[in-house]
């Protein structure tokens, strides 16, 4: 059981860091190379979707970090 939880904490880190990575910042760094595609295409109100979007994900995604993280300390006694 613990090493199940232990694993899926690690996925959920490692998604959660891409996540945030793909949101755009101040200076639009790697999102800006990719929605700067999407905003082309699909018009500025699909980029501010696929970034609302992103923002639900990495919400999702700290929660089950934080209730993961708390069931592998409880559960490794």
């Amino acid at each position: 059981m613990h090493a199940l939880l232990v694993t899926l904490l690690v996925i959920v880190s490692i998604a959660m860091i891409v996540v945030v990575l793909l949101q755009s910042g101040r200076s639009a760094g790697l999102s800006g190379a990719i929605t700067g595609g999407a905003e082309q295409l699909f018009g500025k109100q699909k980029a501010r979707g696929l970034d609302a979007v992103l923002h639900r994900i990495t919400v999702v995604l700290a929660v089950l970090f934080f209730v993961l993280a708390i069931a592998v300390t409880y559960f490794q006694l």
